[in-house]
């Protein structure tokens, strides 16, 4: 098997990357390395890295060349990046997929792979667990490029061009995780005896995964999902960002206060009270379901920390 992954030297990228490479396949990364290289020398050795973006047709179709499966990662992350730099962050949903999908077709690729988001479900459905059939109300640029590029692989399915796995991820965490991000952020403030910082009240809830996790339900979706599917990938708990500030702090042995402050003007869009997933249909159709621990997670991603004597 021959694998491409865009966005392959990123946070989720570089886990999957390896996990491809512990099975056997040839891997292709594409990135423009924006926010830095996450792979080791070691994984650098053994893939094809092409410096490049997305958004340039004739890179994707260099590096999707006689390639059996694409993992489409490549993304602009990060709440404020997003919040000011909506052109880029639709350009690169959009026109990314649409070079993805010419580049899939010319190569007779079997599967797209996609990390869409739970974004997609804004502020709705928040009394319960969403599903995948629960509607949806992307409220930001980032959730909107999202939604449309699921329509747009379920559009190519219709017309038999290739099939497709749209991944909707909550809240993924661990080891090498942007420092922009909640749980390194947090890490970093504790490690330092800083304040940790929390927006608003802190009892908005939220459905932390750990990497570990979805790399293993994104491989099994791989592998056995058919046709052009949506599937939440969620540990289907419910933390409330107070509490996960709270066991960062127990973790560490830190002696860090907890800070409430108003949110940006420009993370409306973003802030949502509630949201847990359901990995039902995950579970349905592969037997498994991300369950690893937040404390247990948060444990893992600390002692990465230290072993790298570097805050998170």
């Amino acid at each position: 098997m021959k694998s491409l992954v865009t966005g392959g030297a990123g946070f989720i990228g570089n886990h999957l990357v390896n996990r491809l490479l512990e099975m056997g396949h040839e891997v292709v990364v594409l990135d423009n390395f924006r926010r830095g290289n996450k792979l080791d020398k070691k994984t650098i050795r053994s893939i094809e890295l092409i410096q490049g973006d997305v958004r340039d047709r004739e890179t994707v179709l260099r590096a999707a060349h006689k390639t059996d499966w694409i993992f489409h990662f490549a993304a602009v992350l990060g709440v404020d990046i997003v919040a000011d730099n909506p052109v880029e962050t639709m350009d690169t949903e959009v026109v990314g997929m649409s070079n993805v999908a010419t580049a899939a077709t010319l190569n007779g690729t079997e599967r797209v792979i996609y990390a869409s988001t739970s974004g997609v479900y804004g502020k709705s459905a928040i009394e319960e667990a969403v599903r995948e059939d629960f509607a949806v109300s992307p409220k930001s640029s980032y959730a909107i490029a999202k939604r449309y590029n699921e329509i747009y692989l379920a559009s190519l399915f219709e017309e038999k061009i290739f099939e497709s796995v749209s991944l909707r991820f909550f809240n993924v965490y661990g080891p090498k995780q942007d420092r922009r991000m909640v749980i390194p952020r947090f890490f970093q403030q504790a490690i330092a005896g800083d304040p940790i910082t929390v927006f608003g009240s802190g009892a908005q809830t939220r459905d932390f995964t750990y990497i570990d996790d979805v790399v293993e339900a994104t491989m099994r979706l791989a592998t056995q999902a058919s046709g052009c599917g949506i599937y939440n990938i969620s540990n289907e708990d419910e933390h409330t960002i107070k509490d996960l500030a709270e066991a960062i702090v127990k973790v560490t042995g830190s002696s860090s206060k907890i800070s409430f402050i108003n949110p940006p003007e420009n993370r409306y869009d973003f802030e949502v009270e509630r949201r847990f997933g359901s990995s039902q249909k995950l579970f349905d159709l592969t037997g498994f379901k991300p369950n690893t621990p937040l404390e247990k997670g948060l444990k893992i991603v600390y002692e990465s920390c230290l072993a790298e004597g570097v805050p998170a």
